[in-house]
């Protein structure tokens, strides 16, 4: 109960700080989140920082208003004592605070420059359904049984001729950890984007059908059975319009940023 009520004045009084802080220096307060030294600390830093910070996920509150104030004075007060040691003026640190000033300038420059020239949502779906059209293509939903050697190999597909249940062949005797406990599934896929050898068996299966003879690569001996096959759906557009976005407005920078360098003399 004592706790509670200590707490209670605690705060209180901090309060009646504040209240009395905000009527005394209420002019120096707006612009300046404090004043260490006699150098102000302007608001203006501490919005770009808590900015900063929400676009990285964090959540804007008082509690980061009040971390970023903390942060702020804490590099003020380090900033002074390097400026009585003259670190800024060593060479080194010169030339990474150009470099810094340029990345910071440069930043500003580009997204200036992409909110002058917006990408509209029209040319966006049209990038989309160009790149849809280039997809094509079939996918296949292929199971596989992987050993070490081909004698084992041959030995399970005459198995498999015999009538064994590949599914439960597949998951006694495949090596291949991601697909064995799920009877060799390897869900469906472009078979193009296998190594070359299982690929060219995949695509001359048809459907229901097990490789005759196992299959070589170098992760071993394959018995491949293809299941079914269909076109090859692209994503959906609002799953991929930002990532679309982004690339265009990439493409745009690069081709502006060319012309300006084709324009500049440089010796």
């Amino acid at each position: 109960m004592t706790s509670n009520k200590t707490f209670k004045q605690t705060l209180n009084n901090a309060r009646l700080l504040v209240l009395l802080a905000a009527f005394v220096a209420a002019p120096a307060f707006a612009q300046n989140i404090a004043v260490v030294n006699g150098t102000p600390v302007p608001t203006a830093r501490a919005d770009a920082l808590v900015a900063e910070l929400i676009k990285q996920g964090q959540q804007d509150s008082p509690q980061l208003q009040s971390m970023v104030r903390d942060e702020l004075i804490n590099r003020e007060v380090l900033y002074q004592e390097a400026a009585k040691e003259g670190i800024a003026n060593r060479p080194d640190v010169k030339a990474q605070l150009a470099v810094t000033q340029q990345s910071v300038v440069l930043r500003a420059l580009l997204q200036d420059y992409v909110s002058k020239h917006p990408i509209s949502d029209a040319d966006v779906k049209a990038r989309y359904d160009q790149l849809s059209k280039q997809m094509g293509g079939q996918e296949y939903h292929l199971h596989h049984i992987l050993v070490d050697n081909e004698q084992q190999a041959k030995d399970i597909t005459a198995k498999l001729k015999a009538g064994g249940d590949f599914d439960a062949l597949a998951k006694q005797y495949s090596k291949d950890p991601g697909s064995a406990a799920h009877g060799g599934d390897l869900n469906w896929s472009d078979p193009k984007a296998y190594v070359p050898e299982f690929s060219a068996a995949a695509l001359k299966l048809k459907k229901g059908q097990i490789t005759d003879t196992p299959v070589q690569t170098k992760f071993g001996w394959h018995i491949i059975r293809l299941d079914d096959t269909r076109p090859i759906q692209p994503p959906a557009f609002a799953d991929v319009k930002d990532q679309l976005l982004k690339q265009m407005q990439q493409e745009q920078l690069q081709t502006w940023e060319g012309a300006l360098r084709a324009k500049a003399k440089i010796q």
